[in-house]
């Protein structure tokens, strides 16, 4: 092993030619597994649950995954400021592609308690726990390469890795599982998993940082994963349980208790998790309420798209599936494109407010929606929604990391990503709980009286609802399929009027997040790093 003074951070971090191009692959390819993970595995979902029998446990295959990968972003993102990145990257890698072949074995261990989906769920935390170090480093990692100005256009590349993801992963997910087997879905991760770890681990070097104190505030990791833990999980069960139940009450007083307890630690730790003087700084601020409005507004309300083209529109699922490619087309193409405007002009602030407004404008247009809306309409909303979307995904990470101190570039790197992914999940728990409030209430005016219980309950959570198979329900009586297809046309007027408000909401918070943005100072986006705090061991 050899040592080096420190040197300045010059050019691209003084990696030779080789060096770049093996450790930009490692990124890519990671960053596609994990895109490639999250809609793969969902088209598998129906195949897996059949298999394992696990039709009650299901949406925790997702939760664990959620729960685990949201607290080890800045956790993780907090000691690769203090020990490096490089072996923190490694390990989510490493721990990423173990977990995903322990993923598609499940089941098969007799070693291990519980039936497959138990294993399954126990397993998709582990992979969660993996992608959520490796994600919460790449974009630091580019950060470290990259001087600000050569920085966008990467960032911006990067951003449409996942866009593209988004597209193909849910028909590779129907192919591998249809052609193979749902395991696969996990399996295919291995070979690509492996080239990606080889790469960053031959040609990746380790920059140790100097003029650290070593200490890990253990106080802010524990009160920190004790705030996240009953929020997510409070905000996963509401739309089950409603806001002002039990459960999802003392969960949120539990997260209120644990916030409180992680804002005291962070004032008083050595090396925080999350340095609360970041946010003393304008710029990180508004990036930061900025980043967790588009979460709350934009992603929680693309997610119902497909409910209303398929509860309202009478789309099927296959056909509504496909007609979300335009709008990620959309956002890989905006991606790209602000990554390079950016990269060019030096400009970010222009971008961020014509993207904040072009995503204000598509979710303005989808509260216009109706019944009698084409599906060409629709498809041109999402598709200025998309490149809304698109355009400011790279902004405010680079807004961030051009003026964070280089001891605390990954801290304040994960703060976008940490913010945006408790934004979104805020918004589908939110807009969950209004669809349906609304849903209900509406439904509710016009059910005949006499209605049996029976035939209530399968249209009583427009979530869940599968018209196509209503008319199959085993142990139906004639006079109950009849009276089906008249409430049909209620719950197509019910759910319109839930969706309505989701997306009113979704536009209202759109302008909110606008106003935010003109509030972004733009700085000169540096053409060099900062002197350098490490050195090459």
């Amino acid at each position: 092993m050899s040592t080096a003074t420190a040197v300045p951070r010059s050019g691209l971090h003084n990696l030779t030619r080789r060096q770049l191009a093996g450790t930009l692959t490692g990124l890519v390819l990671t960053l596609l597994l994990a895109a490639l993970d999250q809609t793969i595995v969902g088209t598998s979902e129906p195949r897996i649950i059949a298999s394992l029998n696990g039709f009650d446990r299901y949406p925790w295959v997702t939760t664990a995954y959620l729960l685990t990968s949201t607290i080890a972003v800045p956790i993780f993102a907090k000691l690769s400021d203090i020990y490096g990145r490089k072996w923190f990257f490694l390990t989510g890698n490493i721990l990423f592609v173990t977990a995903s072949a322990f993923c598609g074995a499940a089941g098969e261990f007799r070693w291990f308690p519980g039936d497959g989906m138990s294993q399954l769920i126990a397993f998709r935390g582990l992979q969660g726990l993996g992608a959520g170090i490796a994600m919460g480093l790449l974009f630091t990692i580019i950060g470290d390469i990259f001087p600000p100005a050569q920085r966008a256009k990467y960032q911006g590349l990067f951003a449409s890795v996942f866009g593209l993801a988004s597209i193909f992963g849910p028909t590779l997910g129907g192919w591998i599982t249809d052609q193979f087997s749902w395991r696969w879905t996990f399996y295919v991760n291995l070979p690509v998993g492996i080239i990606a770890a080889t790469a960053i681990l031959v040609e990746f070097p380790y920059f140790r940082p100097h003029g650290i104190q070593r200490r890990i505030d253990w106080w802010g990791v524990f009160s920190l994963a004790g705030c996240l833990v009953p929020l997510l999980l409070a905000l996963t069960w509401v739309t089950d349980y409603g806001w002002g139940s039990e459960r999802v009450v003392s969960l949120l007083v539990v997260a209120a208790v644990m916030l409180v307890s992680f804002l005291l630690a962070e004032t008083r730790a050595i090396e925080p998790v999350i340095p609360l003087s970041l946010f003393k700084n304008p710029i990180i601020a508004v990036a930061t309420l900025a980043v967790f409005l588009l979460g709350v507004s934009m992603f929680g309300v693309i997610i119902y798209i497909p409910l209303f083209m398929q509860g309202v529109l009478g789309v099927t699922a296959t056909r509504s599936g496909s007609l979300l490619t335009p709008m990620m087309l959309g956002f890989v193409v905006a991606s790209a494109t602000a990554g390079n405007i950016i990269g060019r002009t030096g400009r970010y602030r222009i971008v961020a407010l014509t993207g904040a407004s072009l995503a204000t404008v598509g979710i303005f247009l989808m509260a216009a929606m109706d019944g009698n809306t084409a599906q060409w309409e629709v498809i041109r909303n999402m598709i200025i929604a998309g490149l809304g979307m698109g355009s400011v995904m790279p902004v405010y990470t680079l807004a961030v990391q051009n003026v964070a101190p280089p001891a605390h570039m990954g801290s304040a790197t994960a703060s976008s990503q940490f913010f945006r992914s408790i934004g979104g999940t805020v918004g589908v728990a939110t807009y969950g709980s209004i669809l349906l409030r609304n849903y209900h209430a509406n439904f509710a005016r016009n059910v005949p009286a006499g209605t049996p219980p029976r035939v209530l309950a399968l249209l009583n959570n427009p979530l869940q609802l599968r018209q196509a198979s209503l008319g199959k329900a085993s142990g139906m009586q004639p006079a109950d399929l009849l009276l089906i297809r008249h409430l049909l046309g209620n719950v197509r007027e019910a759910l319109l009027a839930g969706l309505h408000h989701i997306f009113v909401i979704g536009s209202v918070l759109m302008v909110v997040a606008v106003a935010v943005n003109l509030f972004l100072r733009e700085v000169p986006l540096r053409k060099k790093h900062h002197a350098s705090v490490a050195a090459e061991v």
